[in-house]
């Protein structure tokens, strides 16, 4: 296996990706974080109880991890009938998926408003519903063929994810398998997801009856009957366990780690699995990274900092798996409840990432592409030299590949209109010059090569903030930019003038605030 390209960069492992991309899914299930991972623990428990072989037991491990991550696929469809698909996925663990009880359970869900309106639904859903739902099938199972594509897992797991849908009984999709045709990995799987749920929300004994009813439908009997039997072994102290930890561990004989080039399809697959939540950000996240980095280059970064930022344009929309398609879809004004959960993305991208040190670096910046130099953006409100360079060309980067883009409520903004709302951001403190000249150069702008600056601050003059700011006296400021000791009181006098304060403090404060200073050692 050849070396990882950047050594001195931490090293990611298949295992550690896959698992991060478990805790996106939770999110499309609307399910709490690492419900997948405490599955994954059952299931690899039921795997060993019910003597699997040593291959199929190591299979489980990314076959739960990876059995649901196409959920994002039909969540455009799902919201059109149902409002919030997060929500119905997650209300749908409470019924068995098949049969009378399935569709009681979709007209109960039909999101029609009014009373007229459910009743229109509902006959429209009576007509074509069912044929969209067995549409959904297909689309889930082709969603993770092709997510797991760009993982390179194992042969054997990938054999298997197409069944996720299938059901012992022979009523599930879209290939009607049934009983042993279903692959035994699967079959564990399927037990696994259904029961963590379970035991989580009605505790033991809910689990155990929740098992005895789907035995023989839903789920293999012979697994529910290792299952129950051995169930103090299999469900013991699930609670406690450090979930990610025994995942990874238990991922070692099939694991490996990523060489650059897979790490880099990786992310690309991170990407467009985000951008599956909805037909409006369809290869948003890959054009905004391609922008995003050949701004860094041309604000001469170093490659290690273009790394990040091209990598955490990639990842930086993975917590929109969390939020309704409804939402993301909605063609006019959000609620401020709505508003409020479009401003968890970043949050939520920087917890799925979070728990591998190299990929935590693609989330953090990531989580800081809506932070603004002047402290007005989120999640944190973060201002100046608290946002490091890879985040603010990041920032501009997603702000004028957004504008550039079709929503839902609004036509794309033709080039010229982008590119003035982002020079008015610079000019209200709201986007950093040097970043926003330099996506705008790379998006085929004609930049001028003297840039406005925040409060109309002068090259020289932002040359003697940065030293009056840091305690200098005029005297000391003329030695260091060889100036006359009058031309810097003149310079000083414009500044205060300019920013609208008075003391060398609040002067500070401000540019701080709008990221006129780099923080130095």
């Amino acid at each position: 296996m050849t070396a990882p390209a950047v050594p001195d960069e931490p090293v990611v492992r298949l295992a550690e990706v896959v698992a991060a991309l478990s805790l996106a899914t939770d999110l499309g299930l609307g399910q709490p974080q690492e419900h997948v991972l405490r599955q994954t623990v059952i299931a690899s428990r039921l795997a060993g109880a019910a003597g699997l072989s040593e291959d199929e037991r190591a299979a489980t491990f990314y076959v739960s991890l990876l059995a649901w991550v196409g959920c994002v696929a039909d969540s455009h469809e799902l919201a059109r009938w149902f409002g919030d698909d997060t929500r119905v996925r997650g209300a749908s663990y409470a019924v068995d998926r098949a049969g009378l009880p399935m569709m009681r359970f979709l007209l109960g869900q039909l999101d029609g408003g009014s009373a007229w309106g459910r009743f229109t639904l509902t006959g429209r859903f009576l007509i074509n519903g069912f044929r969209d739902m067995m549409a959904s099938l297909t689309a889930h199972c082709q969603a993770t063929a092709v997510t797991v594509a760009g993982f390179h897992v194992p042969e054997q797991v990938q054999r298997a994810l197409p069944q996720v849908l299938e059901r012992w009984d022979g009523k599930g999709g879209p290939g009607g398998l049934a009983g042993t045709q279903i692959e035994a990995v699967m079959r564990v799987a399927h037990i696994a997801s259904e029961t963590e749920v379970a035991l989580r929300i009605g505790g033991f004994d809910a689990a155990l009856a929740m098992l005895r009813e789907r035995s023989g439908s839903q789920f293999d009997p012979g697994l529910v009957d290792v299952c129950r039997a051995r169930a103090d072994d299999i469900f013991a102290d699930i609670d406690g366990e450090d979930a990610w930890a025994v995942v990874i561990a238990g991922c070692a004989p099939l694991d490996r780690p990523l060489i650059e080039s897979e790490l880099n399809d990786a992310l690309d697959t991170l990407a467009d699995y985000a951008d599956l939540k909805s037909p409006w950000f369809t290869g948003h996240s890959r054009a905004v990274s391609g922008l995003a980095e050949r701004a860094a280059i041309r604000m001469g970064l170093p490659s290690a900092e273009v790394d990040i930022v091209r990598s955490a344009g990639l990842v930086g929309r993975l917590g929109t798996i969390g939020v309704s398609a409804a939402v993301l879809n909605k063609p006019g004004p959000l609620s401020r409840m709505e508003s409020e959960r479009i401003r968890t993305v970043p949050y939520l991208t920087e917890r799925i990432l979070g728990r591998q040190s190299r990929l935590a670096q693609f989330g953090a910046v990531a989580a800081m592409a809506y932070e603004r130099v002047n402290g007005s953006g989120y999640p944190r409100g973060l201002s100046g030299s608290a946002i490091p360079r890879t985040a603010r060309v990041l920032a501009a980067a997603v702000a004028y590949q957004a504008m550039r883009s079709p929503r839902p409520y609004r036509d794309p903004l033709q080039p010229a209109a982008a590119a003035a709302v982002l020079l008015d951001g610079v000019r209200a403190g709201v986007f950093d010059p040097a970043a926003a000249a330099a996506v705008l150069a790379e998006a085929g702008h004609q930049v001028p090569r003297r840039q406005s600056s925040i409060a109309g601050l002068t090259g020289r003059e932002l040359e003697v903030l940065d030293l009056l700011v840091r305690g200098r006296s005029n005297r000391q400021i003329a030695d260091a930019l060889t100036l006359s000791p009058k031309t810097v009181g003149s310079h000083v006098e414009h500044i205060y003038a300019k920013t609208g304060v008075s003391t060398r403090g609040a002067l500070a404060m401000f540019a701080m605030r709008n990221g006129l200073i780099e923080a130095r050692a």
